[in-house]
C-alpha cells in the first residue's frame, strides 16, 4: 500500500497547515474558545474561500468531490490547532449524508450553502440515556398527510447552537432499541418547536442540547427511506469518527512535540531531564503510539475510499478503538512529563489532553468500539 501523498494532497496539507500555524496560536485559539459563539466566522468564510468547505460536496453541486485522503489531511492540520470551526458536523458529516441520501428537490440548495460557507448543519441522534448506541431512539416522528410531526430531545450535539439545519434521527416504526424503524430528517433549526441550548464542552468546543416539540416537517425532509435509516445513520457516523480519528493524529503529534521540546529544556542536576535514559525511554513509547495511531487511520481512509461499507465500518471501529487507547496513553505521559503545570489552563498541554479525552468520548469510547469490533471475529 503506497502512502505517498500526490502532488494536489500535499498542496491541501501545506495550505490548511498554513492557515492553521498563522489562525491558530495558542493565545489566539484560548481567546476564540471564550467568545459566545466559540468559532470565528472569519475563519469560516476563509476556509470556504480555500474551497476546503467544498472537499465533500459532490462535483455536480460545486464541489470538489474528494475523497477520505483529503478529509484526512484537513483534520489532522486541524487537531495540530485545535481548530474551533464546526467543519465536521457541516464540511464532514452534513456534506456526505445530504450528497449521499438527501431529498433530490433539496439537495442542491443545501449543499451549494455548505460549500459556500452560508450554511452550516450539526448530527442530532444520541439521546439521554442511550449511552453510545445509535439504535436507541425514543424521538418518535408520527405522519401527517404532508409530512410528520417530531418530538423529543438529543443530547450533545456537536456545534448544533450554530446549525442552520439539524439532521435528527427519530423512530417512525418499531421499539426504542430497534435498528428497524429509525428514519433520518433534515430539520430547520429556527422552526417552531425546536429548541436549542448551547455551551462549551471540556475542551472548549461547542455542543448543545436540542428539544423538538411538534415540530412539522414536510415530506422532502426525510434524508434516505423511511423507516430505513439506520443504515445511513452508522455510514454518517462513521464518516464523523474517521475525521476525529484524524484530528487524533494531528493531535496527538502535536502533543509529543510540545512535550519532546520541553525534555530538551527543562534542566534538573545541570542537565536536559531529556538525557536521562528513563525519560528517553518514555518519549520513544510516546512517539510509537503516535505512529501506530497515524497508521490505522491512513487504514481507515484506505477502506472508506473503496465501495464496501461494511469493511469500512470494520476499519472504522478498529480505528477509533486505537486511538482513544493511543490517546490516553500520549495524553497521560505528557502530563506528567510536564509535571503540575501540564494541566493548567495557561499551558497548550493541557488543551490538547481536554481534546482528545473528548474525541475519546464522541460516538463510542475506547471500551464501546473494542465491544463493536468484537461481533464482527
Amino acid at each position: 500500500m503506497d502512502f505517498t501523498l500526490v502532488e494536489e494532497e500535499q498542496m491541501l496539507a501545506d495550505v490548511v497547515g498554513r492557515f492553521v500555524a498563522k489562525e491558530y496560536d495558542f493565545e489566539a485559539r484560548r481567546r476564540l474558545a471564550a467568545t459566545p459563539e466559540g468559532w470565528s466566522a472569519a475563519h469560516w468564510t476563509t476556509l470556504a474561500e480555500m474551497g476546503v468547505l467544498a472537499l465533500n460536496v459532490p462535483q455536480d453541486h460545486g464541489g470538489l468531490g474528494a475523497g477520505p485522503v483529503e478529509t484526512m489531511l484537513v483534520m489532522e492540520a486541524f487537531g495540530r490547532g485545535l481548530v474551533l470551526e464546526p467543519f465536521v458536523s457541516t464540511a464532514v458529516i452534513g456534506a456526505k449524508l445530504i450528497g449521499r441520501a438527501g431529498h433530490e428537490a433539496r439537495k442542491a440548495e443545501l449543499l451549494t450553502g455548505i460549500a459556500d460557507g452560508s450554511l452550516k448543519t450539526a448530527l442530532a441522534t444520541l439521546e439521554p440515556g442511550a449511552r453510545f448506541d445509535l439504535w436507541n431512539v425514543a424521538m418518535r416522528a408520527e405522519p401527517t398527510r404532508d409530512g410528520f410531526i417530531l418530538n423529543g430531545r438529543k443530547g450533545v450535539v456537536l456545534h448544533g447552537d450554530s446549525a442552520d439545519i439539524l439532521l435528527v434521527s427519530a423512530r417512525t416504526a418499531s421499539e426504542q432499541t430497534d435498528q428497524h424503524g429509525i428514519t433520518l430528517f433534515a430539520v430547520d433549526a429556527r422552526a417552531q418547536g425546536v429548541s436549542v441550548k448551547g455551551f462549551p464542552a471540556l475542551d472548549g468546543q461547542r455542543v448543545a442540547e436540542v428539544v423538538l416539540d411538534d415540530v412539522r416537517v414536510d415530506a422532502m425532509a426525510v434524508i434516505g427511506a423511511v423507516d430505513q435509516g439506520y443504515p445511513l445513520l452508522e455510514w454518517a457516523v462513521d464518516q464523523g469518527i474517521f475525521a476525529l480519528c484524524a484530528e487524533a493524529v494531528g493531535a496527538m503529534s502535536r502533543l509529543s512535540e510540545l512535550t519532546f521540546e520541553y525534555l530538551r529544556t527543562r534542566k534538573q542536576f545541570g542537565s536536559p531531564i531529556g538525557k536521562f535514559q528513563a525519560l528517553q525511554h518514555r518519549a520513544a513509547d510516546i512517539l510509537t503510539a503516535v505512529e501506530q495511531a497515524k497508521s490505522i487511520v491512513y487504514f481507515a481512509a484506505a477502506r472508506l475510499g473503496e465501495d464496501d461499507d461494511l469493511e469500512a465500518h470494520r476499519a472504522v471501529t478498529a480505528a477509533k478503538a486505537l486511538i482513544g487507547r493511543s490517546a490516553r496513553f500520549v495524553a497521560q505521559q505528557a502530563v506528567q512529563l510536564h509535571g503540575g503545570m501540564g494541566m493548567t489552563d495557561e499551558l497548550a498541554v493541557g488543551w490538547y489532553v481536554k481534546r482528545l479525552t473528548c474525541i475519546d468520548m464522541t460516538w463510542g469510547n475506547t471500551e464501546h468500539h473494542l465491544e463493536l469490533y468484537g461481533a464482527f471475529l
